[in-house]
């Protein structure tokens, strides 16, 4: 067995180890709002219950590990003392996985990851109207764990209100969990599902996604394409030029002869295969024919 004393090893390094070795982890949206009201949104896999009576949810944005700054989460959460935790299912992984990207201030990750913001009854800010559980919170404290890029910050949440989704409850009000199909996160680019075992999603960008908001409004309001599929192809960082698509269509063309006469619904569906073998681009290409 290979042993390690923390002190001797990177905090890079630890980080990796520490996430491999403690998974799956549960994936939490946490919804806050600045103090102009400005909603943020942002996933946490350094989240879990911690109690029942009171109801206590436990999430900890950590101080980033390169230049120890701290998440806008952390910044909204000490002046508004209120956040909505919202359970991330696999109907959502990409877009939760796009949201995760450093967006600058003032930029609405709701948006850029195409979720819906719905009004909370209790609390100011806003639920993630996609996800299948979302519990309204006050923040009770926040314990920071340490001063140095890697420390964490409990932000120790009490549940005020919860909302579920009928699509994932039983008759007798329990939780369908087949039906709820959560995902969790591992190590290194891993995440895992209910039942389905380990698969992988890339890193995000570290130059920044386009996000949803910039497709097409056609490829948002599609009837094919799925959230998660949104979340895969906002996360480019430009759309493909008129230059590159016209050249794609030509090259297409005899496999799609009637390419360009194709509706919407047809170009999605082929759009949609393409993707599932990984082929952004040409799916992107596609989409803009």
């Amino acid at each position: 067995m290979t042993s390690f004393e923390p002190k001797e090893l990177t905090v890079q390094k630890l980080h990796s180890l520490l996430l491999s070795a403690v998974a799956p982890r549960p994936i939490a949206f946490a919804s806050t709002i600045d103090a102009y009201g400005n909603p943020n949104l942002s996933p946490f896999s350094f989240f879990n219950v911690f109690s029942a009576n009171p109801p206590i949810l436990v999430f900890s944005p950590a101080r980033r590990v390169s230049n120890n700054t701290t998440k806008h989460t952390l910044e909204n959460v000490n002046k508004i003392k209120e956040c909505v935790i919202n359970v991330v299912n696999y109907d959502l992984v990409q877009q939760a996985s796009l949201s995760s990207t450093e967006y600058p201030e003032g930029v609405n990750e709701f948006e850029k990851a195409g979720l819906t913001m719905v009004k909370s009854d209790v609390v100011k800010p806003f639920r993630v109207g996609e996800s299948p559980v979302q519990f309204e919170c006050k923040v009770n404290d926040i314990i920071a764990l340490g001063n140095d890029g890697g420390a964490g910050n409990l932000v120790i949440c009490e549940v005020v209100k919860l909302h579920i989704t009928e699509e994932v409850l039983n008759a007798d009000e329990t939780i369908n969990q087949e039906a709820l199909d959560l995902v969790a996160r591992a190590g290194g680019s891993y995440y895992t599902r209910a039942n389905k075992g380990f698969f992988e999603i890339p890193k995000p960008l570290r130059t920044l996604g386009i996000g949803v908001d910039a497709l097409p409004e056609s490829v948002r309001n599609s009837m094919i394409l799925t959230g998660n599929d949104l979340g895969i192809l906002g996360n480019v960082e430009t759309l493909p030029s008129k230059k590159s698509v016209e050249l794609f269509v030509s090259q297409v063309s005899e496999h799609y002869p009637n390419i360009r006469k194709m509706s919407h619904r047809e170009k999605h569906k082929i759009a949609k295969n393409y993707l599932s073998f990984g082929d952004v681009d040409s799916a992107l290409k596609l989409l803009l024919s």
